[in-house]
């Protein structure tokens, strides 16, 4: 059930503000509602309570040669009603937010699930029929379910317009549910910082009309062997499993060695050997990454043994092949 407060459309808009991008998401309403009947309340007391603060200090200021008055030390009413009103409200306001909170970390049953992994710092959305994509792809209106895991460190992914966040830890599996209400492009981002480029660990979710676009979409993309030419497909795999991350195109060094001319150019390694960059040396760098490491660099590539068919490496391969 969605918590959604009295005049909802009064407390939390759907559109565009000052305060939040527009909502997205089912439960935006919800949060937005807690968030602005929350906002409001502390901000008419804050406002009572300096207004009358500021008031008895000018009405009852210490004037020369007047002698201050003896007053009442003790009102049981006014006492009684500073207690109990507060705590009233703050039980309304645990109650309106829990609920919301129980809503947002309750994946509906039949949703539809998509596994994601974060690692630094880049996002892997994998789909039922296995397709792995660097956007997260949705239909509107449909429940949908992310089954998170970290291959490093914490990180977070957030959806300002879904208004949805949750942490996506190494070791174990976080879940995270939305349905979306709008279709269109939204940011994804980590909201948890995760070391040097935890700002650029940003992509976007793509809501789809339909069912249908949605399933067209997916259809065609797992496809990409023979909707791509080679290098392609190389360049598809080298943005969306994070290698733009660690090794440019334009022969600046990042994380990682740059691609440009990198193919049929002798490599140098940490243990003193070296070898010539070829289809071979370039199969083993992305399966078994700590078997050679390039001189002058750290061992922090993780292996895509498991994420990359010898077809895909293959497109890899003649996309760096063609960087000259």
């Amino acid at each position: 059930m969605q918590m959604k407060l009295f005049i909802p459309n009064l407390l939390a808009n759907d559109e565009a503000g000052f305060w939040f991008p527009s909502q997205g998401s089912t439960v935006a309403e919800s949060v937005d509602s807690v968030y602005f009947f929350i906002l409001y309340v502390c901000t008419f007391f804050f406002v009572l309570i300096v207004g009358l603060m500021v008031l008895f200090m000018i009405k009852y200021r210490h004037r020369p040669g007047v002698e201050a008055e003896k007053t009442v030390t003790h009102n049981l009413t006014l006492e009684l009603s500073w207690s109990v009103i507060p705590t009233l409200l703050t039980i309304v306001m645990f109650w309106i937010g829990f609920t919301s909170y129980l809503d947002m970390r309750t994946p509906p049953a039949s949703s539809y699930e998509i596994s994601v992994v974060a690692k630094k710092w880049s996002w892997a959305f994998k789909y039922p029929n296995g397709w792995i994509e660097s956007e997260l792809h949705i239909p509107k209106g449909e429940d949908v379910t992310l089954t998170m895991a970290s291959d490093d460190v914490i990180h977070s992914l957030w959806i300002p317009a879904f208004r949805t966040k949750m942490d996506v830890v190494p070791g174990r599996y976080t879940q995270e549910w939305f349905n979306a209400t709008k279709a269109g492009t939204y940011p994804l981002m980590c909201a948890e910082y995760c070391g040097q480029k935890h700002s650029e660990m940003v992509t976007k979710v793509v809501v789809h009309e339909t069912r249908g676009d949605f399933d067209k979409w997916l259809q065609v993309a797992s496809d990409i062997h023979k909707n791509k030419t080679p290098v392609e497909a190389g360049e598809y795999f080298y943005k969306s499993r994070g290698c733009i991350q660690c090794h440019s195109l334009d022969g600046v060094p990042k994380n990682g060695p740059s691609f440009k001319e990198l193919f049929g150019k002798e490599r140098k390694f940490t243990d003193g050997t070296s070898t010539i960059a070829d289809a071979n040396y370039i199969r083993q760098s992305i399966l078994e990454p700590q078997s050679k490491i390039v001189d002058g660099f750290r061992p922090i590539m993780p292996t895509f043994k498991g994420q990359l068919t010898d077809q895909d490496i293959t497109a890899i391969i003649a996309f760096i092949k063609s960087q000259k």
